[in-house]
């Protein structure tokens, strides 16, 4: 690149990017700001500021490992969720747009107004501290079975200060014993062994233990619905994030564990995503 004005560094970046992302505009625009420290209306209103040979130099290595596929949000290490800015690495899964279809239909709900929750794999913590953000009065537990996803959970919560959350490692259920909610959520590993996604973009950088189950994706969300039975005070609600193609199983599991009112909901982009049901038991 010869030139580097901020307009000039972004064409050449995006062209750069073209062959090995989606979204090389928007890359080269976010992986920018970084390197200058500005927001992004700073784009539009100084396209002509001029790079540093310090800040061209390190901009020119970002889309470099770009371009080598690591995500955005692991090179700058934050991604926002639910207009919450969260620091993320390599331990967890990057949080996704999608998943703010279960936050907000989470929020819909009848709930009590200091409404127990329960969010099982928390990896950011995105789900519960979305969730705190718009209900500071429910009492939330987040659990992770790893040990550095508890310890970015942590700081994440710990830099928005949110005073409801309470964040633990656990094996799924194993730390709450005998404790009941009114709403569990999860964003559980339900991806397949052999799903071709695995060998495609962001997840390549993600845990497989984050993203991959056995039993045909199955095998921990079938655990988190059959303990979840356990742990669901009286009108309950459970809802689970999961693959396009996997609805009708868990409605189907959701039936045989004597689960009711049970209802798919559509992402963004029309697909099924997250299946909720209700413990009248």
């Amino acid at each position: 690149m010869t030139t580097h004005n901020v307009a000039q560094a972004i064409a050449w970046a995006t062209k750069f990017l073209e062959a090995s992302s989606d979204s090389a505009k928007l890359d080269s625009e976010v992986l920018l700001l970084h390197v200058l420290d500005k927001p992004r209306s700073f784009l539009f209103a100084w396209p002509d500021a001029q790079l540093s040979e310090q800040q061209q130099t390190q901009f020119i290595a970002l889309i470099d490992r770009r371009r080598q596929g690591e995500p955005v949000a692991h090179i700058v290490g934050i991604r926002e969720f639910w207009s919450l800015p969260l620091e993320v690495n390599a331990s967890t899964l990057i949080p996704r747009p999608d998943t703010e279809t279960l936050v907000e239909y989470a929020l819909s709900l009848s709930l009590p107004e200091t409404a127990k929750v329960l969010d099982l794999g928390t990896g950011t913590g995105a789900i519960a501290l979305a969730l705190a953000s718009e209900q500071p009065k429910w009492q939330i537990t987040a659990l992770d079975y790893s040990h550095d996803a508890v310890a970015l959970a942590k700081r994440n919560l710990n830099k928005l200060g949110f005073t409801n959350v309470d964040i633990a490692q656990s094996d799924w259920y194993q730390t709450v014993k005998d404790q009941k909610f009114d709403l569990i959520v999860s964003n559980p590993p339900y991806i397949e062994h052999d799903d071709h996604h695995l060998t495609q973009g962001d997840v390549r950088f993600e845990p497989l233990s984050a993203l991959v189950a056995d039993d045909e994706g199955m095998a921990d969300i079938k655990i988190i619905i059959a303990k979840g039975t356990h742990h669901l005070n009286h009108g309950g609600y459970l809802l689970i994030e999961h693959g396009y193609r996997q609805a009708v199983k868990l409605q189907q599991y959701f039936a045989q564990m004597a689960y009711s009112n049970i209802l798919t909901i559509k992402d963004m982009a029309g697909c099924d995503r997250v299946t909720l049901a209700q413990w009248l038991g």
